[in-house]
């Protein structure tokens, strides 16, 4: 994971860079505006902990020049500023968040793993072709293969599946797949979800050594990725 820190007050630097790679992060740090547009150019962040009051130009500056230059990391802002028109408009340049100093660390550690998880989920949402072992599933085109083998699925069966792929090794319980896959007007009382994960088990686990869908008793479902 490797974090960009634009801040050019050093006792912050040292603070936030000392608790960052305690933490297990590679931490980039640009002292100015300009410094940080070239670094987020070149290489790739997880995350950019970018301050407001910069030597050169501000950091709101900062944030649209590189939204402009089509770099969508992560930003969170930094500022002595707390007014809400501040925060606002800090967020309007692009940051995703805002925080104001002076910051506990904890907090700040929170709010970037918040962000670098949000950014992950929304990488696969956009991913076209879903892998799980030798099951894939293809989004555009609706195809599913256990190997070799082309698998036949129901628009709803799809739909699940398609749940579980997303959110590999994470248990999903009956009220969030019929959220995800049926929508907020279903029945919590049903059980669809448990006839439908029959057939969906039937269909890609029976006929393989390898069971890919568990069940967690108490729980829910996931899709294990190993």
């Amino acid at each position: 994971m490797r974090i960009l820190l634009v801040e050019d007050d050093k006792r912050i630097v040292d603070f936030v860079e000392r608790g960052l790679k305690t933490e297990g992060y590679a931490i980039d740090v640009a002292r100015c505006g300009l410094d940080a547009i070239a670094i987020a150019a070149e290489s790739q962040f997880q995350a950019i902990i970018l301050d407001l009051g910069l030597p050169d130009i501000n950091g709101r500056e900062v944030c649209e020049r590189l939204r402009q230059k089509g770099i969508d990391t992560p930003i969170l802002m930094l500022t002595a500023r707390d007014t809400v028109q501040d925060k606002v408009t800090g967020l309007r340049s692009g940051a995703d968040d805002y925080m104001t100093k002076p910051f506990a660390f904890e907090e700040l550690l929170a709010r970037i793993e918040v962000l670098v998880r949000r950014r992950s989920s929304e990488v696969k949402l956009d991913l076209k072709e879903l892998q799980i072992a030798d099951l894939t599933l293809n989004v555009d085109t609706h195809e599913v293969k256990r190997g070799t083998t082309i698998i036949d699925l129901t628009p709803k069966e799809f739909a699940l599946l398609e749940c579980f792929m997303r959110m590999p090794d994470k248990v999903l319980s009956r009220t969030r797949i019929l959220e995800q896959v049926w929508g907020y007007s279903a029945d919590p009382l049903t059980n669809v979800v448990d006839v439908y994960i029959r057939q969906l088990r039937r269909k890609i686990d029976d006929d393989h050594e390898l069971k890919l869908l568990k069940t967690v008793r108490g729980y829910g479902y996931k899709m294990e990725s190993s």
